[in-house]
This record gives structure tokens, C-alpha cells and sequence, in this order.
């Protein structure tokens, strides 16, 4: 594992070959909120780092329901059985299997791994606009339909999961980059995730932290390119390739 500091977040980065993902840690007064869970063998890595730097873990904050990102769950659970899981009501639907649509949502199947026998489930059931520490939560789906970010008031670092991804080239959920197509490969609906970056990038962020890639400093440019490239694919037919392929 590879801990990264910048604007305020401890970027911990897990290198597999094939499938490297981000966890994140970020200080506040009364303790570490985690972002995201990792992999399965992510948890002692996890706990390592949070004593490095010297606090606790206080709450732990997903992103998403996918295997990636809630794969330590359970571990971290067990070590840490005081500490509040936070994720999405919509996305906490499919921890518990139920991947049905709401009437209002695009008719496209939720795809990518949701751990069947992950045990925890959420003790706080997180809504658009919710504040957690200083943390802003804000609603960003087409990764899956329940998707959040997490935009840090103080310092303007946005953690958005896997609404953007930054390994194998910088895109929009659901636009395929070859050199790492899983995150589109994942993705439910490609013109919600252009809505959801749109909306991400007018909260002008000061650094981007994505699910997959390095973070990214000033990404204002990085974000307007790759909104182009994806709006210009869907509108050219080509934004569910890794789904038709």
C-alpha cells in the first residue's frame, strides 16, 4: 500500500497489477473519517495507517455498494464495532440483494460486484446534502444508482468514488478506457454518470480523489475534457461500448 497526503486527504492506495483501488482518510477534530473499504485483505493496512498518522477511525463513509470499495468491510467492522458505517439508502437496497429500479430510474441493469455475504450493513442511511463532519455528501449516481461524493468544506478536495476515473485515463463513469475499462465496464447508466460529473464539476474542486488513479490537483481542465468526450459519445451511440462489446 502506498499513503499519498494532499489538501487534507491521506490517499491510500492499494497496487494489485491488475486492479489497484483508492481508500481515503481524512482528519477531523474528533478523529479519521475513512472513505471506502477496499479489498478484503485492505483492513490491517487500513488500521496501520490510521495509526501512523496518529487518530482514530471515527466513522467510515462508502462511496458505493461495489465489491471494490466495501471489500473490508466486514473486517474493519469487527476491529472497529463502535465506529458508524455511512452509505446511501438507495445503494444500501443492494447490500441486501435487491437490485430493482425505481420508477423514475433509467431502465438499464445495475451491474459489477455487490459481496453477497457481506455481513454489515449501514447504521446511517445517507441522503443528498447530508453533512458529515466536514464532509458534504452529494448525490452523484450512474456508477450505480445510489452513488455519493464527498466534497470536504474546508479545503474544496472532492472524493467521488468512481464517478470520475483517473487509472488508464481520466473519464467519466461509463466512458471505456482500454488500458483500464473496469470501472466503465461497472457502470449502470453512462447519461446518468454525465449528468452526476456535470453537477460534480461545478463545485469547482481544488483536487479530485477517484476510487481508481492518483489524485489530481486543480482538475478543472481534466474534468471540462473528459465531460466533452463523454457527452460527445453518448451522443454519437458510443457510451454503453463496454456493455454492447
Amino acid at each position: 500500500m502506498k499513503m499519498t497526503r494532499s489538501n487534507g486527504i491521506v490517499q491510500l492506495a492499494f497496487l494489485p497489477r491488475l486492479f489497484p483501488v483508492n481508500a481515503y482518510l481524512v482528519e477531523e477534530e474528533d478523529g479519521l473519517t475513512l472513505i471506502d473499504a477496499a479489498l478484503p485483505y485492505s483492513a490491517k493496512a487500513i488500521l496501520d495507517a490510521a495509526r501512523a498518522i496518529g487518530q482514530p477511525i471515527a466513522r467510515i463513509v462508502l462511496t458505493h455498494a461495489h465489491g471494490d470499495h466495501v471489500g473490508a468491510l466486514d473486517a474493519l467492522k469487527a476491529a472497529l464495532p463502535d465506529v458508524p458505517v455511512h452509505l446511501s439508502a438507495r445503494d444500501a437496497r443492494l447490500l441486501d440483494g435487491d437490485r430493482s429500479l425505481d420508477p423514475n430510474e433509467p431502465p438499464s441493469p445495475i451491474r459489477g460486484d455487490v459481496p453477497s455475504k457481506l455481513r454489515t450493513r449501514p447504521d446511517v442511511l445517507l441522503q443528498d446534502g447530508d453533512r458529515i463532519g466536514s464532509l458534504l455528501a452529494v448525490a452523484a449516481p450512474g456508477h450505480t444508482p445510489g452513488s455519493m461524493a464527498f466534497f470536504d468544506m474546508r479545503s474544496r478536495a472532492l472524493v467521488c468514488g468512481d464517478a470520475f476515473q483517473v487509472r488508464g485515463g481520466f473519464a467519466v463513469s461509463g466512458q471505456v478506457q482500454w488500458r483500464f475499462p473496469f470501472p466503465a465496464m461497472a457502470t449502470w447508466n453512462a447519461a446518468t454518470a454525465l449528468a452526476s460529473a456535470r453537477r460534480l464539476a461545478k463545485l469547482s474542486p481544488s483536487l479530485l480523489a477517484a476510487g481508481h488513479g492518483r489524485m489530481l490537483e486543480r482538475p478543472e481542465a481534466a474534468l471540462e475534457k473528459a465531460i466533452r468526450a463523454a457527452a460527445a459519445a453518448l451522443e454519437g451511440g458510443f457510451g454503453d461500448a463496454a456493455h454492447r462489446a
